[in-house]
């Protein structure tokens, strides 16, 4: 089968990665909009408007599922989307609900856009899964365009762990899938000191079950 990847930007090349790595045997059509990106600085109306064309173009090319790699847009308008296309949606959205449960200091950070903090989604995730948990969100407003960019600034990411850290968080989310290729950086500096979660193995699961019924 046919499956649609779509992000704002580079964040979906590492998401439709992972989806070749685990399901080689299904072609996948990733598409960007790195004419507007990044989206994390946008209001919802506007994203709506920019991706409801790319979609129907992965719909138009055949896909049978289309992967939202984009926290985002998930948590702003999957509704919306859901009610537009008839194919089914597998979005990422932050990973509150796992880190809670993990979290043995009760401090867990997100790190994601304005837009997705802003978002409805957003609270209620954190109203349903975090309650009497201590969500920290740093700043990470440029971290996109940063990533896009490839202007990375390793001491930056520093700078922002150490200070989740000295606050006791145990679990960093990266709720941003741009925020996937500095992956590797944030693990460098937490050490064994935090977890850090970021949702490609579950989205890569429910991708599994959703192809399943459509056999």
């Amino acid at each position: 089968m046919k499956i649609g990847v779509f992000d704002s930007g580079v964040g979906g090349q590492s998401v439709a990665n992972a989806i070749k790595r685990a399901l080689p045997d299904h072609e996948v059509l990733l598409r960007e909009d790195k004419a507007h990106v990044p989206y994390g600085l946008k209001q919802p109306a506007e994203i709506l408007q920019l991706v409801i064309p790319i979609f129907q173009d992965l719909v138009d090319s055949g896909c049978a599922v289309i992967v939202v790699a984009c926290n985002t847009v998930t948590t702003t308008l999957i509704h919306e989307l859901r009610r537009h296309f008839s194919v089914p949606l597998v979005a990422v959205e932050p990973m509150v609900k796992p880190a809670a449960a993990m979290t043995k200091t009760g401090v867990i950070t997100v790190c994601a856009t304005p837009t997705t903090l802003t978002s409805a989604r957003y609270a209620e995730l954190k109203d349903t899964f975090a309650r009497g948990i201590t969500v920290l969100e740093p700043d990470c407003s440029d971290w996109a365009a940063m990533i896009e960019e490839n202007r990375i600034s390793r001491n930056a990411i520093e700078m922002m762990v150490q200070k989740a850290l000295k606050q006791h968080t145990d679990v960093i989310v990266l709720a941003c899938t741009h925020y996937h290729w500095i992956e590797s950086d944030i693990k460098n500096v937490t050490g064994n000191k935090a977890a850090v979660l970021q949702p490609e193995g579950a989205l890569i699961g429910q991708l599994k079950r959703v192809l399943a019924q459509l056999v």
